[in-house]
């Protein structure tokens, strides 16, 4: 039974609910706001039900990694659990935070030790990795983005190499960001949702300076 951080959905939005990319760097102040939201009113709870009840936000880190002007692509196998993902394209590492990721001493981390974990289990990374704040991915159109909220970010993996973990159930490899973007004008229907929202965003999503260390313990 897995158990994940959600978010009531009326306390994380009030009553504006973004749809789409939100860039951090465009308002700070309320880039500081919604994670100490989060923080403020998150709580665990099982899965199976939140994935049922989109009144609660399921918080997902969701890292794309670059090297120099190109982007990781991950390309989901057959062997992936659920057959709506198998081929899907995803520029996103993430996944759930868990209760693994609380930590009594440093109880603020909670996010950021859930990205840092979703990272290392999806990649091998061996080098220094840059990790920056890009913004917010919210995502009411479809049933599944209904139950999720995005925490994005972008690793600069220029001095590192980096490998996925898991090769049966994903490939992946650099792209160009020029040939990223007119793949996904091609076949956007390979994309994941998310992967396509960002890709429309890409320039906001990559122009981002802010340290993730910096944004992520700010507090409004």
């Amino acid at each position: 039974m897995e158990f994940v951080l959600v978010v009531e959905r009326a306390r994380l939005f009030d009553l504006s609910f973004p749809q789409g990319f939100v860039a951090a760097a465009r308002d700070r102040a309320a880039a500081a706001d919604r994670l100490a939201r989060i923080r403020r009113h998150a709580f665990f709870v099982e899965r199976r039900k939140a994935e049922q009840d989109s009144s609660w936000k399921q918080i997902i880190p969701y890292v794309v990694v670059t090297r120099g002007d190109s982007l990781l692509l991950l390309e989901r196998t057959k062997r992936q659990g659920e057959a709506r993902l198998h081929g899907k394209l995803s520029i996103g590492v993430g996944g759930h935070v868990n209760p693994v990721d609380r930590d009594d001493e440093r109880p603020g981390d909670v996010l950021l030790e859930g990205l840092r974990r979703e990272l290392a289990e999806e990649l091998d990374v061996a080098g220094p990795v840059e990790l920056r704040a890009a913004g917010f991915l919210n995502d009411d159109a479809t049933d599944v983005g209904a139950v999720h909220f995005g925490l994005v970010a972008v690793a600069d993996a220029r001095r590192a190499e980096v490998k996925i973990r898991e090769t049966e159930l994903m490939s992946g490899r650099f792209v160009p960001r020029a040939e990223l973007i007119e793949l996904c004008r091609r076949e956007r229907d390979r994309f994941e949702t998310w992967s396509s929202l960002l890709v429309d965003r890409l320039d906001d999503v990559l122009a981002s300076d802010l340290s993730l260390e910096e944004v992520f313990a700010a507090r409004a």
